[in-house]
């Protein structure tokens, strides 16, 4: 099947989290996959260290592993996260429907995934995440190659969701992987597979004069 054609607004409004349509029965390509992360690497990166490392899994019991830690971060989670503030879909209930069941569908079948993908950055130590300007530093390092690697992705007919529920076993996921987990930090945990379709729409959103805020808040 040929790459879907895209132009750039198409391509940043229309890169969507897959979960529903990945193809969970055909392999990707490796030369794809090194096509995706060669363009990721052309992302920003503080001070130009370009610190990043990208963990490609493609072995089933290592995915097997990591999909159960996903899992058990959803339903076990180890460290509390924030449960309110903004949430600009209130009232939105058939959107929030096709949310949960489109959830639902990747808890069940991640392991299924042919590849997944584990964006990292390598770290002193664990210090340098224990302060708000520590973590900006970090992940503004890694996050924008991620998201790259993903809009690479779906240029070439891939899908892809970004999770970070594993990463409350962050630590057991590094021994799958063989990470050490001192010096190298997770930051998403990232499934890829060639998608069931290429027409994606873009998603709904709040109208931009409701977020932009000129001079001052």
């Amino acid at each position: 099947m040929p790459h879907p054609a895209l132009t750039p607004d198409e391509l940043l409004t229309t890169t969507r989290a897959v979960r529903k349509r990945l193809d969970l029965t055909r392999p990707v390509e490796r030369p794809l996959i090194e096509e995706c992360l060669a363009l990721a690497t052309q992302a920003p990166t503080g001070r130009n260290r370009q610190r990043w490392d990208f963990v490609v899994v493609t072995d089933p019991q290592r995915r097997a592993a990591l999909a159960e830690f996903y899992r058990l971060g959803l339903v076990r989670p180890r460290q509390r996260t924030a449960a309110t503030g903004v949430d600009r879909t209130t009232g939105d209930h058939h959107r929030r429907v096709r949310l949960a069941e489109s959830a639902q569908h990747l808890f069940d079948h991640l392991h299924e995934v042919p590849v997944l993908v584990v964006p990292c950055i390598r770290i002193k130590d664990r210090r340098e995440l224990d302060t708000h300007v520590g973590q900006a530093n970090t992940w503004g390092s890694i996050l924008p190659a991620t998201w790259q690697f993903m809009l690479a992705a779906r240029s070439r007919g891939l899908g892809t969701a970004w999770t970070t529920a594993h990463l409350h076993y962050e630590r057991e996921a590094a021994a799958v992987l063989g990470l050490p987990y001192e010096t190298v930090a997770q930051a998403a945990l990232i499934p890829l597979a060639h998608t069931l379709g290429t027409d994606f729409r873009p998603g709904p959103r709040v109208a931009t004069a409701d977020i932009a805020h000129w001079d001052t808040w």
